[in-house]
């Protein structure tokens, strides 16, 4: 614990990429097995499931420090992150534990799960009082379901790549999928042998890269195999020895959340796997987003919500063909392999994705701005000769998107962020006109500088009319433009409207609130 305590602080602090990696290479050589294979899993982002509620934890905390709930809670809305609120409040630390990272996991972590809160709030206590500070903070992002630090799985994947010697394409089908935190499994990610038993692994997905120029720039058009870009989960179909296995590209197993999909899948040849898109599908078109996620967060889907929210997979790529990898093919030949094995399917519940035709990037301009009337995003561009690549990368494939729908809105209310953003009011709540009043129908998080930040939380802090626990309502005065991807009709809200992604675009100094968006204005991008 000791050990990874320490390198998490290491990594945590902003430093340059190679002195991270450089960090994690020197880890990787002294932690044992048992505790690197828990290292890589918090690392690249699999931290495990809230283990004890909130607020006992606070409660417990606050008692131990003998600071009252208020004063606790006034601590945690200017800290901003509960670790570190907790980390700092607790006494002062005696000691620190020289106990094993997987042994704090597996032995006192883990099993406080479904525990009575008196025998969780024993076993938290004694393991605070074993730990120094950092030691608390680590423990306590981990026990609070929140670890995060500031390194990116391809980081870990080049520092594992680096340590081992071996191929970080490799290392990264590895990480894939669902895979024991067990010290036979960390000897594997490193094995020489490419060997893989696990049949249920996906592969790494390519991500396309957004366009910044004119497509013009990328040559003639005959080299580029161009798709429509569609909004929905991006996944993977897999059919290995008569077993099917469909995933997300968050890597979540959903075989059993798309039955209709699994069905159509058994009739795929052995050994195949395919890339493409789930979309929610009627009528020959996308439904919106929506309904999609109607079926995202249900364990079991019913008939009725296979009535109303039926799906489709998009096939955009095959990258395993009679049980061999095929991505270093080229494109073009792994469309043909991909036809191949789409056309013989029963039904339309498996499609290949339509290439669009056109003679010039012109005639692709044009048809680009019909996209949203189509029910898509844009343009997804792939060199026929490109090959299937891991992560996101400039050169072979980019993703030209049409431009986001923007309203002018007003900021009313604002709380602080978190982790590094902890001290500054930048989670804002906007609103539209509505006759003489305001209506809420968006928070956003980014798109403002470091510096507008900074002038943005000296506003709140001088024009706060209300507080409502963290919350502050502020004086109605500044106007921003809001960004965002969709928007359709909602009960749930006050305004009546969800938007998808809302985002700021800019601060509209040169605009009055008199001067921002209506209602009428917003519910007027609806789609027909």
């Amino acid at each position: 614990m000791k050990a990874f305590a320490e390198r998490y602080r290491r990594l945590d602090d902003p430093t340059s990429t190679n002195r991270k990696i450089d960090a994690m290479v020197a880890y990787f050589r002294s932690a044992p097995p048992e505790d690197a294979i828990w290292s890589i899993r918090f690392l690249i982002g699999r931290k495990p499931r809230q283990v004890v509620p909130t607020r006992k934890l606070m409660e417990w905390a606050a008692e131990l420090a003998g600071v009252p709930d208020w004063l606790f809670d006034a601590s945690y809305d200017v800290v901003g992150d509960l670790a570190e609120t907790i980390t700092l409040l607790l006494p002062k630390a005696s000691g620190s534990s020289d106990r094993p990272l997987h042994r704090w996991v597996e032995k006192h972590l883990l099993p406080l799960r479904g525990h009575d809160p008196e025998v969780q709030k024993r076993a938290v206590g004694a393991a605070w009082n074993r730990m120094d500070d950092v030691q608390r903070f680590v423990w306590n992002k981990l026990i609070t379901g929140g670890f995060r630090v500031g390194v990116s799985q391809r980081l870990v994947v080049r520092a594992l790549a680096q340590f081992s010697r071996i191929d970080a394409a490799v290392i990264s089908h590895r990480l894939m999928g669902d895979w024991p935190p067990t010290a036979d499994y960390y000897r594997q990610i490193l094995s020489p042998d490419t060997h893989d038993a696990d049949i249920s692994r996906p592969y790494p997905f390519y991500l396309c890269y957004p366009l910044e120029g004119d497509p013009e720039s990328l040559g003639p058009v005959k080299d580029w195999q161009i798709e429509w870009k569609w909004d929905g989960i991006r996944g993977q179909i897999i059919k290995r020895r008569g077993q099917i296995f469909i995933w997300s590209r968050g890597e979540e197993l959903v075989t059993d959340k798309y039955p209709e999909l699994r069905n159509v899948a058994a009739s795929l040849p052995d050994g195949t796997v395919i890339d493409g898109e789930i979309l929610p599908w009627k009528k020959g078109r996308p439904m919106p987003f929506s309904e999609l996620q109607r079926r995202i967060g249900r364990k079991t889907v019913g008939k009725k919500l296979l009535r109303d929210a039926p799906v489709v997979f998009l096939a955009y790529d095959q990258l395993e063909s009679g049980g061999r990898d095929i991505r270093q093919t080229a494109l073009e030949h792994r469309r043909a392999a991909l036809s191949g094995v789409i056309s013989p399917l029963p039904g339309n519940r498996i499609q290949i994705s339509p290439v669009v035709v056109a003679e010039t990037w012109k005639e692709f301009a044009a048809l680009q701005r019909e996209s949203r009337s189509r029910g898509v995003e844009g343009f997804v561009m792939k060199r026929f000769d490109s090959v299937y690549e891991v992560g996101r990368r400039r050169g072979s494939w980019w993703k030209w998107k049409i431009d986001p729908l923007t309203v002018d809105a007003v900021l009313i209310y604002a709380q602080r962020g978190h982790g590094r953003r902890a001290g500054l009011y930048t989670d804002y709540t906007f609103a539209v006109r509505q006759g003489d009043s305001l209506v809420p129908f968006a928070k956003a998080y980014s798109g403002l500088s470091d510096a507008e930040i900074r002038q943005v939380d000296r506003f709140i802090q001088r024009n706060t009319v209300e507080r409502f626990g963290p919350v502050r309502a502020v004086t109605p005065r500044l106007v921003f433009e809001i960004a965002f991807e969709g928007i359709q009709k909602s009960t749930r809200h006050k305004s009546g409207v969800a938007v998808r992604f809302p985002r700021i675009a800019r601060w509209r100094r040169d605009k009055t609130v008199e001067e921002a968006d209506t209602i009428e204005t917003l519910t007027a991008l609806m789609p027909p």
